[in-house]
């Protein structure tokens, strides 16, 4: 498998070959690791964001939305880097509403809290998004839900997950990935939309 290229691998992995998607996993893991650790300084923070890397990836790759404009591996450092500045845009996302006009470094507990001012409309369309979510969920196979609650609502990693569900992490991948296809088809025999818009 050493010999056979990235291009070759992805056309093997969409005709039904998982093991190509093994190698190509393998063959890049270190290096996007790497590439996302020295960004997030976090060990627990990077294997995060390098398996949702991975996961979005798996997903373009298996619906063949890939173009081939480069090579894979820069790719893929583009959707860690993404991930990244969410992660970070979410994080920063906090309102100053210290009583105090002075600037120093010294602040109090009160001095940042979380950004809540939706307005009512955006509160509505929100509940009702997370209302159509639910009602998509519950047409998911067991496994399949579990892992899709343990994930995104109980905010597990996929270490964790594996851990909590005795499931290798390939195996936890993998269920996510065909939980998030089958949303996927449920949201378009459903017509349903998940949007803000």
């Amino acid at each position: 498998m050493k010999t056979i290229t990235d291009s070759q691998l992805i056309v093997l992995y969409q005709n039904g070959d998982e093991n190509a998607l093994g190698h190509l996993i393998s063959r890049h893991q270190k290096e996007i690791y790497t590439f996302i650790f020295y960004k997030v300084l976090d060990e627990d923070l990077a294997n995060d964001i390098f398996q949702d890397a991975f996961m979005k990836a798996i997903v373009v790759l298996k619906e063949k939305r890939y173009n081939e404009t480069g090579k894979f591996v820069l790719w893929l450092k583009r959707i860690a880097h993404n991930l990244i500045i969410d992660h970070f845009r979410l994080k920063s996302k906090r309102v100053l509403v210290s009583g105090s006009t002075a600037i120093d470094k010294d602040f109090t507990l009160f001095d940042f809290i979380p950004e809540t001012s939706d307005n009512i409309e955006d509160s509505l369309v929100k509940t009702q998004i997370i209302q159509d979510l639910y009602r998509m969920i519950a047409f998911l196979p067991e496994n399949q839900k579990e892992i899709i609650k343990l994930r995104y609502f109980d905010n597990l990693s996929f270490k964790e997950i594996a851990e909590q569900t005795n499931s290798s992490i390939n195996t936890t991948l993998g269920r996510v990935r065909y939980a998030l296809i089958n949303l996927r088809k449920i949201m378009d025999e459903h017509k349903i939309g998940l949007t803000l818009e």
